[in-house]
């Protein structure tokens, strides 16, 4: 038993068929969209970096933008560059190397402005788009598929309703042999002795409660006596009390499994099992990390509600309450409240297993419907 995707080039499935339009540098954003006006059907990308950045923030970037060209549910992509930006385009496009439809790349500057430029790139995606058109779906196994987990928005029910129903999605994924991504390190403070006992070597621990230990002094630093407040104003409405309290409901999402890899911001992982991504608290700058690292389906846990997708993933959202399922209806997915109305979380756990199934398989998700696509490369230093 398995699910129906698109098999690359370098053996790679993904559960969709995009054909990509990224800018190497924010200069680049307008030509992007332009391409994305006269050509229907293909997925664009922008976004703020590419340039005047510290030296700590290249690689960053260039390991996301490389993780959206190279993404399995990519099938081709185009890079637009300027020409005089440091993040060039042709630093993409050769990193991510060949996809099913290739991946290439122009320069505006190059090209002659941006007319032309919009010109040559529709002209290359259509092409894209139909070579995409010619490829269909075929048989995978579960052990091809990562899943990663995400919470937003959350509220008092989430540590006891959504986020241990996608934890039972990621036990069963480990047992079929695939990945699945936790990440938010911000929100793993207060859980470091659980997280540690939950390491599968010396090396993964030390390396975990490392970054752990990095984030608990810049909170502290930042926020003085206040740190253990770190939660935004919609938590606290939600019924939440502290960073601690969260953090034991967000840990939930990862499962029982033991934690076999601790990756950095964007980095496709080498181990199957449950891995650690370092990103941020901040919902986009997180969904885009795991997803730029290969995760090919989002499973996102809101209690206040939370409509945010992705340009390249389906992202599932999962409410941990029936009043906000009846009350967002266009952008809720699943309904965890059952929980609360008395099924229990293997049961719950089981329904949105087969969720996640259908979504694989290409059942669209509410954030595909409603084109919520968002996307944004997180940063460790101010600009120049």
């Amino acid at each position: 038993m398995g699910f129906l995707g698109y098999r690359r080039s370098d053996g790679r499935v993904g559960v969709r068929n995009h054909v990509v339009v990224l800018p190497s540098v924010s200069c680049a954003n307008g030509v992007v969209q332009g391409i994305g006006r006269e050509v229907p059907g293909v997925k664009i990308l922008t976004h703020t970096e590419g340039c005047g950045r510290g030296p700590r923030d290249f690689p960053m970037a260039l390991r996301t933008l490389v993780g959206v060209a190279r993404h399995p549910n990519v099938s081709a992509a185009l890079v637009v560059g300027l020409g005089c930006e440091g993040l060039k385009a042709e630093f993409i496009a050769g990193g991510a190397g060949e996809n099913a439809g290739g991946v290439e790349f122009i320069g505006i500057q190059e090209e002659g402005g941006t007319p032309n430029s919009i010109r040559r790139g529709t002209e290359i995606v259509r092409e894209m788009l139909d070579e995409a058109g010619n490829q269909s779906r075929e048989e995978a196994g579960f052990h091809e598929l990562t899943l990663a987990m995400e919470c937003g928005g959350s509220d008092a029910f989430s540590g006891l309703t959504a986020n241990p129903c996608v934890g039972t999605v990621a036990d069963w994924l480990i047992g079929e042999g695939g990945t699945v991504i936790l990440s938010e390190i911000t929100e793993f403070l207060g859980t470091e002795d659980i997280l540690a006992g939950r390491c599968a070597t010396p090396e993964v621990r030390g390396r975990l409660l490392g970054l752990l230990g990095e984030h608990r002094r810049y909170v502290k630093q930042e926020l003085g006596p206040l740190a253990n407040m770190v939660i935004a104003p919609g938590n606290m409405d939600g019924g939440l009390s502290s960073i601690s309290e969260k953090s034991l409901g967000c840990i939930r999402k990862g499962g029982t499994s033991p934690i076999r890899q601790v990756v950095d911001y964007a980095e496709v992982p080498t181990e199957k099992g449950l891995v650690i991504m370092d990103t941020p608290g901040s919902d986009i700058f997180s969904m885009t990390g795991k997803i730029s690292g290969g995760a090919q389906v989002l499973l996102f846990t809101t209690g206040r509600g939370s409509p945010a997708g992705s340009p390249i993933a389906p992202v599932v959202k999962i409410a941990t309450n029936s009043k906000l399922f009846e009350h967002m209806p266009d952008d809720m997915d699943f309904d965890a409240g059952e929980v609360i109305a008395g099924r229990s979380i293997a049961e719950v756990g089981a329904d949105l297993r087969d969720y996640v199934i259908g979504v694989a398989n290409g059942a669209p998700t509410k954030p595909e419907l409603t084109l919520t696509e968002l996307f944004a490369i997180n940063t460790v230093s101010e600009p120049f």
